[in-house]
């Protein structure tokens, strides 16, 4: 399943072993995805949890609910703003280690947001967040973004963990200039007779790095509760895109020596309840 069991002392350290990097891009590069095993502490895993699931019913409160694609899967940010910034979440070293060994130096995170699965939701489309960088390629180009996914429940299948199709980063058939994501119907059933998808389990504490152009979607929860996790996303140095709003004052919390963030800080309040929209690419 790609999952690498990191050691505390690594944790520690701030640093991944050789090997574990070493294995940890391999997956990246060749699967689309791994799993880095206990890299966030379990006490900001459980302040954001138990914010997060509060926010959920001032989301379905709203008039229009930010649905992605069908009914029960929420755009969700979690609070950016003290107490709920943490650095093991948005500048974890572990994490930093392989995404910049995938992208290179100059790695910045240029996303913080999120999604919760809801109980009895509907089932995506098979989608990549963002396709190849051009289109009728004979190859895949290398990586150029990696979702970073810290989910703040335990995800399996009984949940709606995300469904993940390997290898399908190195499909060429989507591109950001097709203005579509979803994946044709013909394209699914034949990547279905190469290798099947996987739905793995990742603990509250882990961390899942998938490659931004890979194959996935949201599954149904068939559990009683909410399934919140947030999402990064890690982009080559030369990546331009918007802004992360922070509250003036975190600016020194942001200080990494690998990792970039693209913030903005602002003096007003932050709307991270209501700025979220629907979200839907269709055929």
């Amino acid at each position: 399943m790609n999952t690498l069991a990191i050691t505390s002392s690594e944790v520690r350290a701030g640093c991944l072993e050789a090997t574990h990097r070493r294995a940890a891009v391999e997956a990246v590069t060749r699967w689309g995805y791994v799993v880095l095993k206990d890299v966030v502490d379990a006490a900001h895993v459980e302040v954001l949890r138990h914010r997060m699931l509060e926010d959920v019913e001032q989301i379905l409160s709203r008039r229009e609910i930010p649905t992605q694609f069908t009914a029960g899967h929420l755009q969700q940010d979690p609070p950016p703003f003290a107490p709920f910034l943490f650095k093991d979440v948005l500048l974890n070293d572990l994490v930093t280690d392989v995404t910049e060994a995938v992208l290179g130096r100059g790695v910045k995170n240029t996303f913080y947001s999120g999604n919760t699965n809801l109980p009895g939701s509907e089932t995506q489309p098979v989608h990549a967040d963002i396709g190849q960088l051009w289109p009728n390629l004979e190859h895949a180009h290398p990586a150029y973004g990696l979702v970073v996914n810290v989910p703040v429940v335990d995800m399996g299948p009984e949940n709606g963990s995300t469904e993940l199709w390997p290898g399908t980063h190195l499909d060429t058939s989507i591109a950001i200039q097709d203005g579509n994501i979803r994946v044709a119907a013909e394209r699914v059933a034949a990547q279905r007779a190469v290798a099947d998808p996987v739905q793995p389990v990742v603990y509250a504490g882990d961390v899942l790095i998938r490659d931004v152009r890979m194959w996935h979607r949201g599954m149904t929860n068939r559990s009683d509760e909410p399934r919140p996790m947030i999402a990064m996303i890690h982009n080559c140095a030369w990546w331009k895109d918007a802004q992360i709003p922070f509250p003036k004052g975190t600016e020194s919390f942001f200080r990494h020596d690998r990792l970039n963030t693209s913030a903005v800080f602002v003096d007003e309040p932050i709307d991270y309840i209501g700025r979220t929209t629907r979200f839907d690419v269709r055929h």
